[in-house]
Order: structure tokens, then C-alpha cells, then sequence
């Protein structure tokens, strides 16, 4: 019961994740790092950001398994459907959110700051579960397991590595910058702290979720 528990508050996390991942789109300021490559993609072909998210996902989760090799777990495979419905999902968010269009600046920054808070939550309700990792944190997991470096040095190179490599990509497709500002650096400095905040600003909900079928067990 606890483990089913724990993957419902993952997928609920994960929703959560992408209705931040849209509004931070629909803000037009730039998405967050992760979804900076998919959402590039978008720009120029005729699949979604959610499809893309997925297709990406895949790529993220072949680069793991070259990487971890005989380390690379069979449950770790999890994360292929995990990455499907978190693709879905996006897609999902952003047709409920299609009436969102903000113009002025104010109101792209509103909109921006708001997608950061909810998708900070997403990450920390993600966390809680404490089940499964989305590919882009699998992966650097896998660095960090195969080389022994930081795990916040490595997630913020891996930030930096995908917002060049969307930018470039952009001016490849668009010649100019399209898809990429302010928002993407903003996202990439503010998500992990609001999820850091819920962590310890919630802790007795993990107490309260939790606690309870851990005292089951241990009786």
C-alpha cells in the first residue's frame, strides 16, 4: 500500500511538473533548461513539446545505459513510460492552458514566476515519493555514480549544456535566438530552491504520509 501511495503522489508530481513546464512556456520568456531542447524542436517541426519531451526522454535514457553499462538497472526502464506520460502530460497542460497569452512584460514575468513556483512544487512532491527520477536527473545520476563529481555541479552543467546546445540549435533553425531569454535562466536558478523550500517548509507531510504504514511495518 505504501508503495502505491508513493507512485500516486509520483504521478501527481508529475503533472504538476508539467502544468509548471507550460506556464513557463506560455509565459514567451524562454522554458526551463530541461525542456529547452524539446521545446526548440517544436518551434520548427510539426510534433509537440510533449512529444518531443518524449522522444528527448528516450535519447537521455540510451545515453545512460552507454554510460552506466552493466550498472544500468532493468527497473531503471521505468522511466520510458514514466517519460511518456510526463510527455502527455505537457501536452495536456498546455492545450488547458491554451487561453494563457500574456503580451505585456509584467505579465509574461507574472506568469513565468508563477509556472517556477508550481513547478518547484512538482519537483518536491516528486521527491517525496521517492520512487522514480524523470530521465533528466537519471542522467545525471548515472555522471555522478560513473565519475564521482557533485551532483549540484553536474545538474547545474547539465543545465548550462542544455540551454547552449537549444540556443544553438535555434540559430541553426531560425538564425536568431527563439526560444531561449531570460526565463530560461531565471527557471534554471529559482526551480531548485522552491523545492527546497517546500521540502523543509512540508516536512510533516511526509511525516504524515508516511509515518503511519512504517509504524504498521515495524509492528
Amino acid at each position: 500500500m505504501e508503495k502505491l501511495k508513493r507512485y500516486l503522489i509520483f504521478f501527481v508530481g508529475l503533472f504538476i511538473n508539467s502544468l509548471g513546464v507550460a506556464l513557463i512556456t506560455k509565459a514567451n520568456l524562454g522554458t526551463s533548461p530541461i525542456s529547452s531542447i524539446p521545446y526548440v524542436l517544436s518551434l520548427d517541426f510539426s510534433l509537440t513539446l510533449g512529444q518531443f519531451t518524449i522522444i528527448f526522454s528516450v535519447f537521455l535514457i540510451l545515453l545512460q545505459i552507454i554510460i552506466l553499462r552493466k550498472n544500468f538497472r532493468l527497473e531503471d526502464l521505468l522511466q520510458i513510460p514514466i517519460s511518456i506520460f510526463f510527455g502527455y502530460f505537457i501536452d495536456l497542460s498546455m492545450n488547458l492552458l491554451h487561453t494563457i497569452n500574456p503580451k505585456l512584460y509584467t505579465a509574461k514575468a507574472a506568469c513565468l514566476l508563477i509556472g517556477c513556483l508550481i513547478l518547484g512544487f512538482g519537483v518536491y512532491t516528486e521527491v517525496l515519493a521517492n520512487v522514480a527520477m524523470l530521465p533528466g536527473e537519471s542522467f545525471v545520476r548515472a555522471i555522478v555514480s560513473t565519475w564521482n563529481t557533485d551532483f549540484g555541479k553536474t545538474k547545474i552543467a547539465f543545465d548550462v549544456t542544455m540551454a547552449v546546445s537549444a540556443a544553438i540549435m535555434s540559430f541553426f533553425f531560425f538564425h536568431e535566438l527563439n526560444g531561449i531569454r531570460e526565463g530560461t535562466i531565471i527557471a534554471a536558478l529559482l526551480v531548485g530552491f522552491i523545492a527546497r523550500f517546500f521540502g523543509k517548509q512540508l516536512a510533516a507531510i511526509e511525516i504524515f504520509l508516511f509515518e503511519r504504514e512504517e509504524t504498521v511495518i515495524e509492528e
